[in-house]
């Protein structure tokens, strides 16, 4: 069967789409002039208006019968399904077209999850994405992934404070669960390990903490007297708190700029390592085995092995299960940034 026009779908959420970046890359480029359309959620096509190897994108917002519509008028040969959730599988059933779809590996999560049984593969997402294209003839390049930042939203180094014009390390404190996060005080202990200047990346729920730990490290008429003192122990930590006040697009912008990168496991830990930052990727409840870690860039884990209760979820929860949160709360800093 010849080939001529593909849709790739996976509707959310940031990270997980960054991910299939490799896949629209190397599909767009292999196959000899096929047209590449993607579907994602309405919020999230942003993220691939610049990527300049899909040629449509098509988005959810609320009826899934106008999006399964406008899709058939399409005439689709191939349908490369990276989600592979009920939506999709209606979606794939109504076209009536060859399709592919990625293996979730759900029942090995959940062995993982609720008894401990590790039967999860030694393969990044990434991989057994490319898994998906492998019928077409597609081979990952290994180029890894690839975000793009319109222009228009690149952030300029005079717009940061004068201490963080030189270097600075990014530390992204959000998640969309709390037991992926670091709590205010462990926070606050990292960025005193770091001991360079900060900028703090994060969205609006993150702007209250983000503020306790900028008040935190300010430097002020009140600090003055122990600046001398400061210096003396070699106290170099300085925060710009960006939270809430740069767009997506322009937090990527600071992260493609910054030295280091300090993340949790969440979306913008994807769009460092598409900018092959150095990584130091901190993790709670969830575990890197479940092949969601930094991709194609070097990479540090920071994370507490010997709670046996870990991971208690494949994704999070708003609060620890058993009380302790001892895979936040123990996590060892043991780390040095030049």
């Amino acid at each position: 069967m010849t080939i001529k026009k593909i849709l790739i779908i996976r509707f959310s959420s940031i990270g997980d789409i960054v991910l299939t970046s490799p896949v629209i890359r190397c599909v767009k480029s292999q196959l000899e002039d096929v047209e590449l359309h993607f579907c994602t959620k309405e919020e999230y096509t942003p993220i691939l208006e610049e990527n300049h190897y899909i040629d449509k994108i098509h988005s959810l917002s609320s009826s899934l019968d106008e999006l399964v519509k406008s899709l058939k008028k399409e005439k689709f040969d191939f349908i490369i399904d990276l989600h592979n959730n009920l939506r999709t599988r209606i979606i794939k059933m109504r076209l009536g077209v060859k399709a592919a779809s990625v293996n979730k590996q759900n029942v090995q999560k959940w062995l993982m999850v609720n008894f401990k049984i590790d039967k999860m593969p030694n393969r990044h997402i990434v991989d057994r994405y490319m898994d998906v294209v492998e019928q077409l003839g597609v081979q990952n390049d290994n180029l890894g992934l690839e975000y793009f930042i319109p222009d228009k939203y690149e952030v300029e180094n005079d717009w940061l404070p004068e201490t963080h014009q030189r270097e600075y390390v990014a530390v992204m404190i959000g998640a969309k669960y709390k037991t992926k996060r670091l709590p205010l005080n462990r926070l606050i202990e990292l960025c005193d390990r770091i001991n360079k200047p900060i900028i703090i990346l994060g969205g609006q729920e993150e702007v209250a903490i983000a503020k306790e730990l900028e008040l935190f490290f300010e430097r002020n008429d009140d600090s003055q007297p122990y600046e001398e003192g400061l210096k003396e122990l070699g106290k170099k930590t300085r925060i710009f708190n960006a939270c809430g006040k740069f767009n997506l697009h322009q937090s990527a912008s600071v992260i493609k700029n910054a030295k280091v990168v300090f993340t949790h496991d969440t979306g913008l830990m994807h769009i460092a390592a598409a900018f092959k930052k150095s990584i130091f990727s901190i993790w709670g409840n969830t575990i890197p085995k479940f092949g969601m870690y930094p991709y194609g860039t070097k990479f540090t884990i920071l994370e507490n092995n010997k709670v046996k209760c870990r991971p208690c979820s494949k994704i999070g929860f708003d609060k620890c299960p058993k009380g302790h949160f001892k895979c936040m709360n123990d996590i060892v800093f043991d780390f040095y940034v030049p």
